[in-house]
């Protein structure tokens, strides 16, 4: 058991290497071992790229070839069974000679759920799961959350000072996390798939909500825009990425802009519309009202607040007020960063 989760701490740690880059697909890692050694290695690097399994063996030195049968192979999620971008993996299994697998956990795609390992076993290899399941779990909170719950991972984000505030209450705009945590904000944002904001944010900050990480991913935009008050002079209307504008006005498309008619309970129409569009994760860097409106409905999976040592010395924006559990805080000079779930 001991080796099964020194080889699967492997693979989690190759899954890892795909954030960011593979969604909506789960991030999978996958090492091949013979005689208790690695003999070959892959993850899912790219989105409609090779999986894991296939860049595992692939990986393998023409000279360990002859060794792939009597291997066993190590990936951090069930080998698919179906046809998508690329051929089932668990046929590719079957076809190696593979006589050993063992999962972290089973896919809870409905396209495989326990039909990958079915396939294997049938074929006679020798199946074993769960081993680091929850960590496993853990790495594809994203995309177990839109296969199970039907909707995007969410991840709400926000600065404060000392004192709890996090706004002015005015159009004047205060600056409280330090560059640091600004520069981890980018970094966060280039592993999700949108981010959110609300009509006041945008018309204070004019922002571009766009991703500066320094990877190529494009964020979806969604803007909160009940009544379409946002001017069309605006950053967000710069048709640079894909831009959804809930509100209560009109359903419209133009160009990358959608227009996205609802009522003011518009939660369950957008994240019907976003699951259509394989968007498995939205970051929302709202003010007050939004970042309340997703807690207050308890549909919210993470947060993420940022801290600065100093107070805001007037009347402003008191933070949200969020009930979770604290998993872990960073420190960062001036900035303290707290990691919160949501336990309900």
């Amino acid at each position: 058991m001991q080796q099964h989760e020194l080889f699967m701490k492997r693979c989690l740690q190759l899954a890892e290497l795909g954030r960011g880059k593979v969604s909506p697909n789960p991030m999978v890692g996958a090492v091949l071992v013979y005689n208790h050694k690695i003999i070959g290695e892959g993850y899912h690097i790219q989105y409609g790229g090779p999986h894991a399994e296939v860049n595992c063996l692939n990986s393998v030195d023409g000279n360990d070839s002859k060794f792939i049968p009597h291997s066993t192979l190590y990936v951090s999620l069930e080998p698919c069974s179906h046809f998508g971008k690329t051929p089932p993996c668990s046929d590719l299994i079957i076809k190696s000679g593979i006589k050993k697998v063992v999962i972290a956990m089973k896919d809870p795609n409905p396209l495989v759920a326990g039909n990958g390992i079915s396939k294997l076993i049938d074929a006679g290899i020798d199946v074993t799961e769960g081993i680091l399941s929850g960590e496993a779990e853990e790495l594809n909170c994203r995309f177990i959350c839109m296969h199970l719950k039907k909707r995007p991972y969410i991840i709400l984000k926000w600065a404060q000072t000392a004192n709890k505030i996090i706004g002015s209450g005015t159009n004047e705009r205060i600056y409280i996390s330090n560059n640091y945590s600004n520069f981890i904000v980018q970094k966060w944002r280039g592993e999700e798939d949108a981010i959110l904001a609300g009509t006041n944010t945008v018309i204070a900050d004019d922002p571009f909500l766009s991703n500066r990480s320094g990877n190529s991913k494009i964020l979806t935009r969604i803007i909160i825009d009940r009544q379409l008050k946002i001017p069309h002079t605006y950053n967000i209307y710069n048709c640079l990425q894909p831009t959804v504008i809930i509100n209560e006005v009109k359903n419209e498309l133009s160009g990358e802009i959608t227009f996205l008619k609802t009522n003011h309970d518009f939660s369950e129409e957008l994240f019907s519309y976003l699951i259509k569009r394989d968007i498995s994760s939205v970051i929302v860097e709202g003010g007050k009202e939004t970042l309340q409106y997703f807690i207050d409905r308890n549909i919210w999976d993470e947060a993420r607040i940022i801290t600065n040592t100093a107070n805001y010395e007037a009347d402003g924006v008191v933070s949200p007020v969020l009930k979770g559990k604290l998993i872990s805080s960073v420190y960062i000079e001036s900035d303290k960063i707290d990691f919160i779930i949501n336990k309900k």
